[in-house]
């Protein structure tokens, strides 16, 4: 039975792309901080001057939990009103 993940998380990423000119394929390891969970995938690193840079990609599921917490989300308990009268 497989383990279910709630994060994931790595110190090295792989990036592969294809050249759009050749076709040819490259891969490269880089030293990006990689941590992603449900909400959101988090990437940091060093940027030219050395200094921590990040960027955040929210997943759907991520953008609607920021919606609800800022207020700008839906007027209705997702829940179904779970022990509310």
């Amino acid at each position: 039975m497989e383990e279910e993940l709630f994060e994931i998380s790595a110190t090295m990423v792989t990036v592969e792309v294809r050249d759009d000119r050749t076709g040819r394929v490259y891969r490269r390891e880089l030293p990006i901080d990689y941590y992603e969970t449900a909400n959101f995938l988090k990437l940091s690193g060093e940027n030219m001057d050395g200094s921590v840079s990040q960027i955040v990609f929210f997943t759907p599921r991520g953008v609607e939990r920021v919606k609800d917490i800022t207020g700008k989300g839906l007027d209705h308990d997702r829940c179904g009103g779970h022990g509310h009268e």
